[in-house]
């Protein structure tokens, strides 16, 4: 009713008879004692109550239908909705590419993708599974499940070490203008670059820079531009360096931003886990994502 805007039209949508209609809403404002709606000859519109009204019923509604789709999802074939929160640029480059070959093998999963780069809250956001990259949270809330490594690799345009030159030791960093990612949106914490070379003993360097941001895209067109020396995701800049657009440094070393190795993971709540599709999806990454991080 409040989307038709009339009875008639109402009626016809529900396939029975205007009166029927009527009588029905006669009886349901009778029954609660308010007016749910203010009927004019050319439209019905929804009162104050009625706004208020519909908006609790859609809640249970959606409550109703996400019960009924986790009776049929727990079968053997992934069926309904499936909303997953992903940071932006990775699922831009590593997500994107493989979500029509899912939705091929799984016809009867509908993909609602939600790109955010802060951690969702998977309860209040409804989200089935969130890929994520760092190091996982030691919640009892959440499931975790690692899709990938997430190797780091130093990189620099030509024109930036034209003009600062190459440095020949991660220790000479030191004296570059770095590029930082803020994380966990500090601007004020020191930052150290840790590197490790074989087997030997971690070589640890306080790096500085004018530059500090969120945002790995805007770290990456800053290092492009030649503003600096950056510590980036491997699978962020691997198409730069094969196309000579950066230099990666330091190839024989590992590179981290912190002590604490992060990794590319998937989080979902513990009442997923006999979901079909988060099964579905989890296996799916796990066979593509994985191979093409390591």
């Amino acid at each position: 009713m409040a989307d038709a805007g009339g009875f008639a039209r109402a009626a016809q949508r529900l396939g029975v008879a205007t009166s029927s209609v009527t009588r029905l809403m006669d009886a349901l404002e009778a029954s609660l004692g308010a007016a749910l709606l203010t009927r004019t000859p050319r439209r019905v519109s929804l009162t104050d109550a009625g706004v208020a009204y519909v908006e609790q019923i859609g809640k249970l509604l959606d409550e109703l239908a996400e019960a009924d789709e986790s009776v049929f999802d727990s079968g053997a074939s992934p069926v309904g909705v499936l909303r997953i929160a992903v940071p932006s640029a990775y699922g831009r480059l590593r997500l994107a590419p493989h979500l029509a070959a899912f939705l091929a093998e799984h016809p009867r999963v509908t993909l609602d993708i939600v790109v955010a780069d802060h951690y969702a809250d998977l309860a209040a956001e409804r989200i089935d599974v969130a890929v994520r990259i760092g190091v996982p949270e030691r919640d009892a809330n959440l499931v975790v499940r690692k899709l990938a490594d997430n190797p780091r690799v130093v990189v620099a345009s030509e024109d930036y070490l034209a003009r600062g030159g190459t440095p020949a030791a991660p220790e000479d960093l030191a004296r570059h203008e770095c590029l930082r990612f803020a994380y966990g949106g500090s601007h004020r914490a020191r930052q150290e670059w840790t590197f490790r070379r074989d087997a030997g003993p971690d070589t640890r360097v306080e790096v500085h820079g004018h530059l500090l941001s969120n945002n790995i895209d805007m770290l990456l067109e800053a290092t492009r531009a030649g503003r600096g020396i950056a510590l980036l995701p491997a699978w962020l800049v691997e198409a730069d360096v094969r196309d000579g657009r950066l230099v990666r440094l330091f190839e024989h070393h590992e590179a981290r931003p912190h002590d604490i190795d992060a990794i590319v993971y998937a989080a979902f709540l513990p009442n997923r886990r006999q979901s079909s599709k988060v099964r579905a999806l989890l296996r799916y990454l796990k066979a593509r994502v994985g191979v093409a991080s390591e």
